[in-house]
């Protein structure tokens, strides 16, 4: 599991990286008491007014404390304490900050702000039992942060903070079409290799699928494995590779309309070629026996040299981090272009934003809380949180400095050279959980044989119209 959602199933993985920030569905949840308290509605809200001050757009009283709580899980907390805190004193010298490091966040915050006091300005919202965004929204508890993307940035006020960061990740915190999350962490996705095997044997990782196929006969050859994933929990890691090259065949409307549940969405052309593409990868270069293994048990074979790709995201290295051997460097290829037409070129990624922080409407210091966001937005801000938590940031050239592990080096990499084109996440997987159960049965069945990319994508199709059935007048939708 990806090292900033220590604690969740592989499911929960799934839902925590970048996909969990939208609107999950439209009924009442844990927080309806929100909407109802008498407390709550009667408080008056403290209101953000934008300034023309660069330094301090929203207003902020800077005699005002500032009360946030943060996840202490495997992200830990020492980069509130000992980075984003400090920086926010530094600004406002009268300012007393509450720290709270919590694990259990929505059994200690929901009375808080159902009752309508002590709630904090800044909330870290992860970990197995986070607070419910959707009900929160809701309740008119969370600040729109349109101002915080539209305000100048702590680094080059020239430029707003949406410009500093990854262009996906403002859309990513929306609910009801409006921003109310951060989300800070950065996840990419790709095939993993081991860069010091690569280079002993002189391999190159593949641009496209016929330099993958004509390197993976030669990796045959050695007598290791080219290509796997485990089939028993993590098929998944095989269908995002297969979208994300859909994306790159056809654009990233392809996965939008899968998304929307739109007629023929999985059955576009897009869909059928990188079926057929990874279908072929995994028949002829895998072996059927990892259908029935767990991913640690893929990824440790990987670790012992027996495996050459592996597809994964960006947590990988530190998930693996005590069975890693020394002589072993983690590097991350981008998936091969299938097509020399693909719309989206060979150094796009799937980056996908996640980890979700907020900031309190009827909290005593919205302002704060906003300019608290500004500065963990800054190349500092994030800078600071790779070196104590181990991971990136949705901040842009946030890296420069540090020392890096193999792994992330690699996906920094990866990243610059992708620069804006950039993958979208897929939003069903969180929306329509029946299809994304059928996706991961339908998607072995591809895999190791048994269906081919017609038959897949018409399986596929047949599972989109049931979801879209059920759904009713209550079909999510996006647009980008």
């Amino acid at each position: 599991m990806s090292q900033e959602t220590t604690g969740l199933g592989r499911r929960d993985v799934l839902k925590r990286i970048g996909l969990t920030a939208v609107v999950v569905g439209p009924g009442m949840s844990i927080l309806s008491a929100c909407a109802t308290s008498g407390g709550d509605d009667d408080k008056p809200e403290n209101k953000v007014t934008s300034g023309t001050d660069a330094k301090n757009p929203f207003n902020v009283d800077g005699t005002k404390p500032l009360d946030v709580v943060i996840f202490k899980g495997g992200l830990g907390d020492d980069y509130a304490t000992q980075v984003h805190e400090p920086a926010y004193v530094k600004a406002f010298p009268q300012a007393k900050i509450k720290h709270e490091p919590i694990v259990e966040i929505n059994k200690t915050l929901q009375p808080r702000f159902s009752g309508g006091s002590e709630i904090p300005d800044v909330v870290a919202n992860s970990g197995t039992d986070l607070m419910d965004n959707n009900a929160l929204v809701e309740a008119g508890a969370l600040q729109d942060l349109t101002t915080l993307w539209d305000a100048p940035s702590i680094d080059d006020p020239a430029k707003k903070v949406r410009e500093t960061v990854l262009a996906t990740a403002p859309t990513t915190g929306e609910i009801d079409g409006k921003p109310y999350l951060l989300p800070y962490v950065s996840s990419t996705y790709g095939l993993w290799y081991d860069q010091e095997l690569f280079t002993a044997n002189g391999w190159t990782a593949p641009k496209n699928f016929e330099e993958f196929k004509a390197l993976a006969d030669k990796i045959k050859a050695k007598g290791i494995t080219p290509f796997a994933y485990a089939g028993k929990n993590a098929s998944y890691y095989a269908y995002w590779m297969i979208l994300i090259s859909a994306a790159k065949i056809g654009g990233n409307e392809v996965l939008i309309n899968i998304d929307n549940l739109e007629d023929g969405a999985w059955t576009n052309d897009a869909v059928k070629q990188a079926a057929a593409a990874w279908a072929e990868i995994n028949t002829k270069y895998s072996e059927k026996s990892f259908e029935g293994l767990i991913h640690t048990e893929v990824q440790t074979m990987q670790n012992k040299g027996k495996i050459a790709f592996y597809p994964s995201g960006s947590w990988l290295e530190n998930e693996q981090a005590k069975s890693t051997p020394k002589t072993f460097k983690y590097a991350l290829a981008a998936t091969p272009s299938v097509t020399a037409a693909d719309k989206l070129p060979f150094e796009a990624l799937r980056v996908a934003a996640g980890e979700n922080y907020f900031v309190s409407a009827k909290g005593a210091n919205p302002a704060g809380g906003l300019e608290y966001f500004r500065i963990m937005l800054s190349k500092e801000g994030a800078k600071g949180f790779t070196g104590k938590s181990g991971s990136l940031t949705i901040v842009k050239d946030s890296t420069e400095g540090l020392t890096l592990s193999p792994g992330l080096q690699s996906v920094a990499d990866a990243q610059k050279a992708a620069g804006d084109n950039i993958v979208t996440n897929s939003q069903f997987e969180n929306w329509y959980k029946e299809l994304e159960t059928e996706l991961r049965k339908q998607t072995n069945n591809l895999m190791f044989g048994r269906i081919d990319a017609t038959k897949f994508t018409e399986a596929m199709q047949k599972a989109a119209d049931k979801a879209k059935k059920a759904a009713g007048d209550k079909i999510q939708k996006r647009t980008s």
